[in-house]
């Protein structure tokens, strides 16, 4: 199994995942670009390759979107009655762009949250190293 981190100081999680910082020390860039996350923390050199968020950020943004922003544009259609082609154009750039902001804020609390709890991905390496240690016994 993996080792705990270091340190394990206990920064807020939701404040340093929007801020797009690290969960560690609160002071290096949690993201390299839009999405991608760094490599390792500038800052503090906390090891983030094999972090993921997984799905759960892009459930939140769907679900955000699909609440409150498609209501808007069904209204925004209904009220000015513009040409069919100029709702789907502007509301296609807003929700673009309002999915890729919440999915960046997403990713960052949830990948800071699982930080924080020490939640990892598990991976077939991991039962691997349990059998061995058992004496290949098993459960």
């Amino acid at each position: 199994m993996t080792p705990p981190r270091r340190g394990r100081r206990r920064l807020p999680p939701v404040q340093t995942g929007l801020s797009g910082r690290c969960p560690e020390c609160g002071e290096g860039q949690l993201f390299n670009g839009l999405l991608r996350y760094h490599e390792s923390c500038a800052a503090c050199n906390a090891d983030f390759r094999d972090e993921d968020a997984g799905d759960g950020p892009a459930i939140f943004v769907i679900f955000a979107v699909g609440i409150f922003i498609i209501p808007m544009a069904l209204a925004f259609h209904m009220l000015l009655n513009p040409p069919l082609a100029v709702t789907f154009v502007i509301w296609s750039v807003i929700i673009i762009l309002s999915s890729l902001w919440l999915l960046r804020l997403m990713r960052g609390v949830m990948f800071n949250i699982a930080w924080q709890r020490n939640a990892r991905e598990v991976r077939l390496q991991d039962f691997k190293d349990t059998d061995s240690k058992d004496g290949g016994q098993g459960s």
